[in-house]
């Protein structure tokens, strides 16, 4: 297992990087390194790991190969977990084996409690997981999911967007905001809307 392959996944800001172990058809298992660490904190322990299984590490946004955020964006815990949703997708895995170290394993835990149809095992090194007040759980786990799913369900859709006629976005955007009079919606267009060689 010592010889491994790197793995580069699209994300809106750019990718997220990994490196992979093992056969691609084994058992899968995603590696989630600590705080300020990279995927490479997993390249001593992975050769001493059950063949058979196919170990991906990746580096969180701003880690390792991984784009970092645009300047300004924050890094919360809860967007390591859809860093960690988005290449599952990517992966195409609809359940596997979470292990984490440090940070990742409070990733894991957040991951499991929000997911735990996805995930046949966790593996905490050095981490505690994630606890939560049980008074909390209940609404912590419906809003938050909620958030992730509604964030990458708008990110797949996305389309090259919608050239109109000047008159067809006035129209559209008059529609959308009954309140709005013709000559302010025209206002309003002069700086909300680009044109294009199509519209």
């Amino acid at each position: 297992l010592g010889m491994f392959s790197e793995l580069k996944f699209p994300v809106p800001w750019g990718h997220v990087a990994a490196k992979a172990w093992g056969p691609s058809e084994g058992h899968p298992v995603l590696c989630l390194h600590g705080w300020l660490d990279n995927a490479n904190t997993f390249d001593k322990l992975i050769p001493l790991l059950p063949r058979g299984c196919y170990y991906v590490a990746m580096d969180f946004s701003g880690h390792g190969l991984s784009s970092h955020r645009p300047a300004g964006c924050p890094y919360h815990f809860l967007d390591y977990v859809t860093d960690v949703r988005r290449v599952a997708a990517a992966l195409q895995w609809r359940q596997f084996t979470l292990m984490g170290h440090s940070m990742g394993g409070a990733v894991a835990g957040m991951f499991c409690f929000l997911y735990p149809e996805m995930v046949d095992k966790l593996i905490l090194l050095e981490s505690l997981g994630f606890l939560l007040a049980p008074e909390d759980t209940e609404a912590w786990l419906k809003s938050k999911r909620r958030v992730i799913d509604r964030l990458l369900s708008l990110e797949a859709k996305q389309q090259t967007p919608k050239a109109r006629s000047p008159e067809a976005a006035l129209q559209r955007l008059l529609e959308a905001n009954s309140h709005l009079t013709a000559e302010g919606g025209a206002i309003l267009l002069q700086r909300g809307a680009t044109e294009t060689p199509a519209g």
